[in-house]
């Protein structure tokens, strides 16, 4: 999409300095992210992607900085309103063993439940759509220690749909999946970018998924921004080199016009 300087703004963030323990990750980060709009935060290990996705989800607060959901700042949003508005789904996901698959997916529903916290019809069907999203509602009576890696994956995404968010946070999403789910779970969000105008913000290691679908990226390096915008200006050859420290190969896909990033080979 072409980001329309007058749309709104789901997430707008001025990061200085954020991290652990006292020990800055991030610095010197600004990033504003359209309503309906899909951006990729890519780099190589230990850039700081995931540090970035849990302060645009409130998970830590940057030391110097601030991030703004929807114009109003982040830390005034009480935890059950964050959770209407924003779904977070991590690298890693546990869940106590004995829950069903449709359990797990019906968790996603408990910002929206009353005093009672029973779910109602509406909250059943909601999470059903959301495993068939998916194709995973023949499995919705399996317990989520029985399924494979890939298929408790789309199980955690089903649940952050579940939500029925504005934001959706995926961390790295792609791990564990197979070309099909990747398809499938890409296709999806896409669509509800441009039907809802859900705001995605996703971490890849995959620059080609990323170039693929994204909006716009983002590459990081060393906790700071290298570069941002379409994926055609940000994944050129010689940057990604710079960045990953390696050799690459940057073409086009025949089949979609989309940027292809290949390593090099090198022979003995």
């Amino acid at each position: 999409m072409t980001i329309d300087a007058n749309a709104d703004i789901a997430l707008s963030a001025d990061v200085q300095a954020a991290g652990y323990g006292g020990v800055d990750v991030l610095r010197e980060i600004s990033l504003q992210v359209a309503a309906g709009e899909m951006i990729a935060i890519v780099g190589p290990n230990g850039a700081g992607k995931s540090t970035l996705l849990r302060v645009l989800g409130g998970v830590i607060r940057p030391r110097v900085g601030t991030v703004d959901l929807f114009g109003r700042p982040l830390a005034d949003y009480d935890r059950r309103l964050l959770a209407r508005t924003i779904a977070t789904v991590a690298q890693e996901n546990t869940v106590a063993f004995g829950f069903t698959a449709l359990e797990v997916v019906l968790m996603g529903r408990a910002p929206h439940l009353g005093g009672f916290h029973l779910e109602s019809a509406h909250d059943l069907e909601v999470a059903r759509r959301a495993l068939d999203h998916f194709g995973l509602l023949p499995l919705a009576g399996r317990h989520i220690q029985e399924l494979s890696g890939g298929e408790r994956k789309c199980v955690f995404i089903a649940r952050a749909l579940a939500q029925e968010p504005r934001v959706t946070i995926l961390d790295e999403p792609t791990a564990f999946l197979d070309l099909r789910h990747i398809k499938e779970i890409f296709t999806r969000f896409r669509a509800l970018c441009a039907e809802h105008s859900m705001t995605v913000v996703t971490s890849l290691h995959d620059l080609n998924i990323a170039a693929l679908y994204a909006d716009r990226v983002m590459l990081l390096k060393d906790g700071a921004m290298v570069a941002c915008g379409r994926p055609a200006d940000v994944l050129d050859a010689a940057t990604i080199r710079a960045v990953y420290e390696t050799g690459v190969y940057v073409g086009h896909n025949p089949a979609t016009g989309s940027v292809t990033v290949l390593p090099t080979v090198d022979l003995p």
